[in-house]
């Protein structure tokens, strides 16, 4: 070939090398551009941070578009937070946190000391009803002392503070005496900021391009599409439409296990599956009935066919609090004897005519699977149960006014057992929706506050965990296996106990 067609043909290749390596730059960068899809199972309840107790809302908003002061780290310890570092006087009274410097919230407004001050306050309002109000019941004051400084002023000491105050999101001081606005449109410091909300489609956050922290999110944004059937979701992340399942039933899970470019990923959770129970209603003021509802239910059976084994029994608090719970055998409720809860119901004068509804959350396959074994189980005590499946603004709505007989949900946890059990089952808890009251219960949550020592604390929790799960007004069914399925190319993800999303900041993706 002549020189000068040779060097022709190369240049012609190096320019069609070129153009095919802009091609490909242009296509990462698009890809780079384009949110994260998530298929989730059903639409949000609200994105207010202080109200919302569905799962799929704290989903949503937890980690993602809103933070706290602390936040909880995969060992479930605290960690800084908004708050970079914090002291506590000597006689465990005083809380002084120091703000990290230069946090904007998404509207661009600075976040500062002020905006920490009324967000606790708009927990504690009566007019607000947090659900999340008892986490603050030790705090008598809180002050900014400065810009970058808070300090919270306590009646007494409360050992489970740092760790509730990881839940509790700061927001604008302008939304304080707002209970609307930030259900459709939250505003946060998080990583990721609201966009768009298209009912029963999508929510779409994007990238918060003023982070506090440098190089973080990757991620331009998160599509949480909402696609009620499993298997719908499932065919969805194997045909590439959807990069990331947070979580799915122990079926689905079984499914996608071993396909090609799937990633399966799993822990036991926090929150457990549980059928709670009006202690305000007959027949369940009658403690004798609670317990007899315990005997009566097979929780290993009931875990074997509802979610394929992937579960635990669950008592009070999750195993995963290794220092704090109790194994099930202990509690002598937990040995299935179905004629033993005859008996109690015939000392309690229970009307086997009498019709009960157990009101379902929907939008949960497991739950509704759940539901269904305990209304057999029951019958063959002689409680007729009929079940109601409710969606979830509807359910939340009952379970918030107390408007059941029972109910079968989950029931969220935290890091400290305190979470699990005081906003539940304390008479002034903000989520004792049971109507449930009983002194001594009280006495015990209110010194488990109170004390530092771990020792002393494990001591009064015992004794707590040992009358709930008989007595109290739940019964709990399983811990389940948490599982989450995601393409290969996401990397940095990881899935939670507590179902936070919070690793997305740290999540990069490459289709």
């Amino acid at each position: 070939m002549p020189v000068n067609l040779r060097c022709a043909a190369l240049i012609a290749f190096a320019v069609l090398a070129l153009v095919h390596a802009e091609a490909k730059t242009a296509i990462a960068e698009e890809a780079s551009g384009t949110p994260l899809p998530i298929a989730i199972d059903s639409s949000p309840a609200g994105l207010d941070p202080h109200i919302v107790t569905a799962f799929n809302s704290v989903a949503i908003v937890s980690g993602t578009i809103y933070e706290g002061l602390t936040a909880i780290d995969n060992d479930l310890q605290v960690v800084p937070s908004l708050a970079e570092s914090w002291s506590i006087s000597s006689d465990k009274l005083s809380y002084t946190f120091k703000l990290r410097s230069g946090v904007t919230f998404h509207d661009g407004t600075p976040m500062t000391a002020e905006d920490v001050v009324s967000s606790l306050r708009r927990v504690q309002s009566k007019e607000i009803a947090s659900p999340l109000a008892s986490r603050l019941i030790a705090v008598s004051e809180v002050d900014a002392l400065d810009p970058l400084n808070v300090e919270l002023k306590l009646k007494e000491p409360s050992a489970p503070l740092l760790a509730a105050l990881a839940g509790i999101a700061i927001v604008p001081r302008s939304m304080e005496a707002n209970k609307d606005a930030l259900q459709k449109s939250p505003i946060g410091t998080g990583p990721f900021r609201f966009d768009a909300w298209q009912p029963n489609g999508f929510i779409l956050l994007s990238r918060n391009p003023h982070y506090r922290e440098p190089g973080r999110p990757k991620l331009a944004g998160l599509k949480f599409n909402i696609v009620p059937e499993a298997a719908t979701r499932a065919v969805g992340l194997e045909s590439g439409q959807y990069a990331l399942l947070p979580q799915l039933d122990a079926a689905t899970a079984l499914e996608l296990k071993g396909k090609p470019g799937i990633s399966l990923s799993q822990t036991l959770e926090l929150s457990n599956i549980v059928i709670g129970l009006n202690a305000a209603r007959a027949p369940f003021n009658d403690a004798r009935v609670r317990e007899a509802i315990n005997y009566a239910l097979d929780r290993q059976a009931i875990i074997d066919a509802a979610l394929f084994g992937a579960g635990v029994p669950a008592g009070p608090l999750s195993p995963v609090l290794k220092a704090w719970a109790l194994p099930v055998s202990d509690f002598p409720c937990y040995h299935h004897d179905p004629q033993k809860a005859r008996a109690l119901l015939q000392q309690a004068g229970f009307a086997q005519k009498t019709k009960l509804v157990l009101r379902v959350l929907a939008s949960r396959q497991d739950i509704k699977d759940i539901a269904q074994i305990v209304q057999a189980e029951l019958a063959e005590v002689g409680i007729d149960v009929e079940l109601a499946n409710e969606e979830t603004g509807q359910f939340v709505q009952n379970w918030r006014n107390g408007n059941f007989d029972l109910f079968a949900s989950a029931n969220a946890g935290g890091a400290d057992p305190d979470e699990f059990l005081y906003r539940a089952f304390h008479s002034g808890g903000s989520t004792n929706v049971f109507k449930y009251s009983d002194g001594d219960v009280d006495r015990d949550l209110d010194e488990a506050r109170r004390l530092s020592d771990p020792a002393g604390r494990k001591a009064i929790y015992d004794r707590l965990q040992m009358k709930l799960a008989c007595l109290g007004p739940i019964a709990a069914i399983a811990y389940g296996t948490l599982f989450s399925a995601a393409r290969a190319d996401l990397k940095g993800y990881e899935v939670m106990p507590n179902r936070s999303l919070a690793s997305l900041r740290e999540a990069s993706f490459s289709p």
